[in-house]
């Protein structure tokens, strides 16, 4: 193989590889997010009780920029007897179930997502909290933001709110 077929075997392997990198940039890329100050309008819960590694949904209902957003949480649970438990998040704090701090929170979107901030930042007491400070992987999901998944094909699961049993039901 002479230096002239080498040089042109490179120069097609580059162009291949750099056309290939920008059509998954263009075609890869995310919708924009947008920010807002979002009202929560209603929310529902559909906790699994008796559950051996199960999962709750978490389903919440947002006014924002003049529209209905719905987003919901799926979280693994470890219960027993008790709904309202779960054992599992004291070893995995993101596992927890979002809680609104107020009527209006700040909140991030874009077509696929929902994103809100996590508000509770006290740290944790306990033999899980010591075991996870002496830890190497990243255990604390205090502060940080939880990802909601956008569905407004859900059922009607939103019973104070008629705004969002309107966009749910279409």
């Amino acid at each position: 193989m002479n230096s002239s077929s080498w040089i042109r075997s490179a120069i097609r392997t580059s162009v291949g590889v750099a056309a290939l990198l920008a059509a998954t940039a263009a075609f890869g890329a995310d919708a924009p997010r947008q920010q807002a100050s979002a009202q929560l309008l209603d929310h529902a819960e559909f906790l699994c009780s008796n559950c051996f590694f199960g999962a709750s949904d978490y389903y919440y209902c947002f006014a924002a920029d003049n529209k209905i957003l719905i987003g919901y949480q799926k979280a693994p649970v470890l219960n027993w007897r008790d709904a309202s438990k779960n054992y599992l998040t004291p070893a995995h704090p993101g596992w927890e179930a979002w809680a609104a701090p107020g009527q209006t929170v700040p909140i991030v979107y874009d077509d696929k997502h929902i994103w809100v901030a996590r508000t509770d930042t006290t740290p944790k007491q306990g033999f899980w909290a010591h075991i996870r400070a002496m830890a190497m992987w990243p255990g604390r999901a205090h502060g940080k933001q939880v990802r909601l998944t956008q569905n407004s094909s859900m059922r009607d699961i939103f019973a104070n709110s008629p705004q969002c049993r309107g966009v749910a039901s279409r």
